[in-house]
């Protein structure tokens, strides 16, 4: 027998709170107990089953960027509470004050393996990454920029879809976020959506899945309304991993499912291959 043994998870503390906070993970698809070191080593990804848990907006930037080549765009853009709806400029400040951000989603210029991109990131711990009119002109812009500096644009979505609170003009960013990308797409230039969990609703229905290429992490969701809704509105059983990156791949909705330890190598590679030939600098 060894001298020194492995402590385990109960040695820790009998109580919940004896238990320092952030130290341990469970992994919700297997079950296995991760520490917070390996977890980030492995870009949050369960060493066990695979499973991807979710990562912050700043996160995915450095994951998938160039080291040091961000440059954030329209920073100060933040929704106006245009309908009076009770209660949500205090919950719009409440996920400022949790997450640091104005909004919903991180914009800004950017290099994947020295190809020039504008890149905007969704995070979903701001109001389920919900899609309000901050979050259309934000994203909006970027794409503007990205036509006019002849860019790639890289999308990474993640959505509970529009945004209640404010109706219609939730609802009209589908269509301004899609008419950018189609004068993107007219100047020749490469858009790549990057579908991560969950993908949903007014999201799904416009820029998600515009991408020239779409690609998705494994296992997440991707849809329009629920399975729950879709279920209770059809009244048939749905079949085994509906909505799942898988099942979409399979039925052609995503081109390629990406480990994100290989994400950023991936789009490296597209963009090489899409954007337009740079001349040499003489």
């Amino acid at each position: 027998m060894g001298i020194f043994k492995k402590r385990s998870i109960k040695s820790l503390g009998k109580k919940k709170s004896d238990m320092p906070e952030g130290l341990w993970n469970k992994c919700p698809s297997c079950g296995a107990i991760i520490d917070e070191i390996t977890l980030k080593q492995r870009h949050r990804v369960c060493s066990k089953c695979d499973h991807h848990f979710t990562i912050n907006s700043q996160e995915r930037v450095e994951l998938l960027l160039d080291p040091g080549s961000f440059e954030e765009m329209d920073a100060g853009i933040e929704s106006v509470d245009a309908l009076k709806f009770k209660g949500y400029m205090d919950k719009v400040k409440n996920y400022q004050q949790k997450t640091g951000m104005r909004d919903a989603v991180l914009t800004g210029r950017g290099s994947i393996v020295d190809c020039p991109v504008t890149i905007a990131v969704m995070d979903f711990r701001f109001l389920g990454a919900s899609m309000g009119s901050a979050v259309g002109e934000k994203i909006t812009r970027a794409i503007e920029v990205a036509t006019k500096e002849k860019r790639g644009v890289i999308v990474v979505c993640a959505s509970g879809g529009a945004r209640m609170h404010e109706g219609i003009l939730s609802l009209m960013q589908m269509a301004k976020t899609s008419g950018a990308l189609a004068r993107h797409s007219k100047a020749g230039l490469p858009y790549i959506a990057v579908l991560t969990h969950p993908t949903t609703g007014g999201v799904t229905a416009s820029f998600a899945t515009l991408g020239d290429v779409i690609i998705a992490e494994p296992k997440c969701m991707i849809g329009f309304a629920g399975p729950r809704v879709v279920k209770e509105t059809t009244h048939q059983n749905l079949p085994p991993g509906f909505q799942t990156a898988e099942f979409l791949l399979e039925h052609g909705l995503v081109d390629i499912i990406v480990s994100r330890s290989d994400m950023r190598e991936r789009l490296g590679q597209l963009l090489n291959f899409m954007l337009p030939q740079r001349k040499p600098v003489e």
